[in-house]
């Protein structure tokens, strides 16, 4: 574990000691200028303020700050952008809040399913896996396919098999299992059978963007996929170029209606606006997220970085959990439209 124990009961502290305090759209750290800067988020979608309660969202405020402090705690030391984006992921695999891991929805047989993807922008290497019910941290399992293997993508038994082999911690389904989620399922089958839609059924994943000391990128994104899924669908974030992507000059993990996200090749598409028609990276994440994503039907966000530092954050949805650090050690964590 990269953030002291103590660290953690802090922000536990804070939780209901000032939630006050935790609910402030900036951090409120100021931090002298580096040379390495952060993107996270945790899920785009129908966020409202009626649905969030002070305490969800100041715990999901906590969680995004304490997996801020994983990348940083690599960054300061040299570290690279790859093992930044994976800590960081690993601890909002790790939280019941997030779409992701602990906090995975069911599909529509009450399984839950889980997909991961990570690349290094300097190699241009990746590795993804998809249909995980047993992985405990799926981005560590993408992680090992990039680097342990000759292969990109790994799916199902399979994919778990590999893992096992790698020595990767597998836990038992139950483990997966939380009632909020549960119930997020049976709303959906309610749904379904008055043929009406959840407002909520596609939404949801965690990702990192990076750049570390050495001006190398990475992202990395992870997802439980959509609720009340059926024939094994599978979405954006493990498909490279779809919902993940890094190469010399950007970064961008992506979370939305991932069919749509597929179909425009959203996460390489950004890089592309940079390197091929020189867009600024705000230029071309807002472009795509506002524009193109919802003129193709979509909806959904983006964290993007470019080998400068600069950060881009939209999403065109009520609300998008994410928080970040710049280059210029301004540190802020957010939920909704903020000014």
């Amino acid at each position: 574990m990269l953030i002291p124990l103590f660290r953690r009961q802090v922000l536990s502290c804070c939780l209901f000691g000032a939630i006050g305090c935790a609910l402030q759209a900036q951090a409120a750290q100021p931090a002298s200028p580096n040379s390495y800067a952060i993107a996270l988020h945790g899920g785009a979608g129908t966020i409202s303020r009626e649905q969030l309660s002070a305490a969800q969202e100041a715990a999901i405020r906590a969680d995004l700050n304490v997996a801020l402090d994983a990348a940083e705690t690599i960054l300061a030391q040299a570290g690279s952008a790859l093992d930044a984006a994976e800590a960081a992921v690993v601890i909002l695999e790790d939280s019941p809040y997030f779409n992701a891991g602990k906090g995975a929805v069911f599909n529509a047989d009450g399984v839950n399913e889980l997909d991961a993807s990570i690349m290094d922008g300097a190699t241009r290497k990746a590795g993804a896996v998809a249909a995980l019910h047993r992985v405990k941290n799926p981005i560590r399992a993408a992680r090992a396919v990039m680097d342990k293997s000759v292969h990109v993508m790994l799916i199902g038994d399979g994919a778990e098999a590999f893992a096992r082999s790698t020595g990767i911690e597998m836990v038992d389904p139950d483990y997966f299992h939380t009632e909020f989620r549960w119930q997020q399922l049976q709303d959906a089958k309610r749904a379904q059978a008055a043929q009406s839609t959840a407002t909520d059924a596609y939404f949801g994943t965690v990702g990192a963007v990076v750049l570390d000391q050495h001006g190398h990128l990475a992202a990395a994104t992870s997802t439980g996929g959509m609720t009340n899924k059926r024939y094994g669908r599978v979405g954006d974030s493990p498909i490279i170029g779809a919902g993940t992507w890094a190469d010399d000059r950007c970064a961008v993990s992506a979370t939305g209606w991932g069919e749509f996200y597929i179909r425009l090749g959203v996460a390489q598409d950004i890089c592309a606006r940079l390197r091929y028609r020189g867009d600024s990276l705000q230029t071309a994440a807002e472009h795509v997220v506002m524009q193109d994503i919802p003129a193709a039907g979509g909806d959904g966000g983006v964290i993007a970085i470019d080998h400068q530092g600069n950060i881009a954050l939209p999403f065109n949805t009520k609300g998008m959990y994410r928080a970040w650090l710049t280059r210029d050690g301004e540190r802020g964590v957010a939920v909704f439209q903020e000014p």
